[in-house]
């Protein structure tokens, strides 16, 4: 890994009341060069012990440092990660070819595409009725994606077996159901602790990631915690459902919007119990920046609507401009 140059600066003016410390990239001569190209990590609390006056900069160069810095002072960087889901390009392939195991267009030269357009990882949910992914695409997505692979699956003993063979970088555990559409609701954590804490050892074991993919209530959110997951993914499908479909209802304030409070209060509970809170389900780029006011946000899934947007301006801008309203997550927010 090669050295990055950077800057401490004191700069409580710009981050009111917080008094922290902006940590920057420099790909300009000065601070504010990195600011206006938003080239910045975060803001931290005050370091004292370094001696710092706030007027001083001080500059340190060809330091090896991960690009998470802002963890190294105990806080977390801001960016939000985009999770691309491509299920819905196997839902078309497998409309034409199902059960010829050949076929287009492939989810896994999608992968590629979006890897390549700036996706943080790839999600696959393979279903017990294999839908739409199947069993040989999983297993390429392993061999051929750089970045994250998402696993998404119901709690079955067939496809556990197959995600511990497979070792995926985190799996999703979902509810499904044969005749649903598409994941309906969340997961229901209270109900089946024992056997979902008995799944996450496994997966613990094996070196696997686990998220929750549940409803932001208190009561999931909690058990969640107890079962020892590492994630839970905030189901935002009744956020989606409920999102204004006018420019007049757009304006309403956030109090008027339960379900995004609903979403606010669970993310904000579930970051304190410990966990790592992804969300995902019917988001679009029209509701995204609502849900921008969601804190604690660590990845977005999202499929369908990237999928349908591909259609009209090709699947690599698509996940770029998804990527344009993510960007500054968590910006001014104390």
């Amino acid at each position: 890994m090669n050295g990055f140059v950077f800057t401490l600066a004191l700069t409580p003016t710009l981050s009111p009341g917080r008094g922290g410390i902006f940590i920057a990239f420099l790909d300009g001569p000065t601070p504010h060069d990195s600011i206006q190209r938003k080239k910045f990590i975060g803001w931290v609390p005050p370091l004292p012990r370094l001696g710092f006056s706030s007027r001083r900069l001080l500059r340190v160069k060809k330091i090896l440092i991960p690009l998470q810095i802002g963890s190294m002072f105990g806080t977390e960087s801001v960016m939000l990660k985009l999770g691309v889901n491509v299920d819905h390009v196997a839902t078309v392939r497998e409309a034409r070819y199902r059960g010829l195991g050949h076929g287009e267009p492939d989810p896994v030269a999608a992968a590629l595409v979006c890897e390549a357009a700036g996706a943080h990882g790839i999600t696959a949910h393979l279903r017990e009725d294999r839908r739409h992914i199947q069993d040989r695409d999983v297993w390429k997505l392993r061999e051929v994606i750089k970045t994250r692979l998402n696993l998404e699956m119901a709690n079955s003993p067939e496809i556990v077996a197959i995600a511990l063979k497979l070792k995926p970088d985190i799996i999703c555990l979902v509810p499904e159901r044969r005749q649903e559409l598409t994941t309906e609701g969340g997961l229901e954590v209270v109900a089946n602790e024992k056997a979902l804490t008995e799944t996450r050892k496994k997966m613990s074991d094996a070196g696997i990631e686990v998220s929750l993919f549940i409803a932001p209530a208190i009561e999931q959110i909690e058990a969640a915690a107890r079962v020892g997951a590492e994630f839970v993914e905030l189901h935002t499908g009744a956020f989606a459902e409920s999102f204004p479909n006018s420019a007049r209802e757009d304006a309403r304030p956030t109090s008027e919007l339960p379900e995004l409070d609903r979403l606010i209060a669970g993310a904000k509970h579930a970051h304190s119990l410990g966990l790592k809170v992804n969300a995902g389900h019917g988001l679009n780029y029209e509701n995204l920046a609502r849900l921008r006011q969601v804190p604690r946000l660590v990845e977005l899934n999202i499929g369908h609507s990237i999928v349908s947007r591909a259609i009209t301006v090709g699947l690599g801008e698509a996940v770029r401009e998804m990527l344009a309203l993510m960007e500054g997550y968590g910006e001014g927010r104390g």
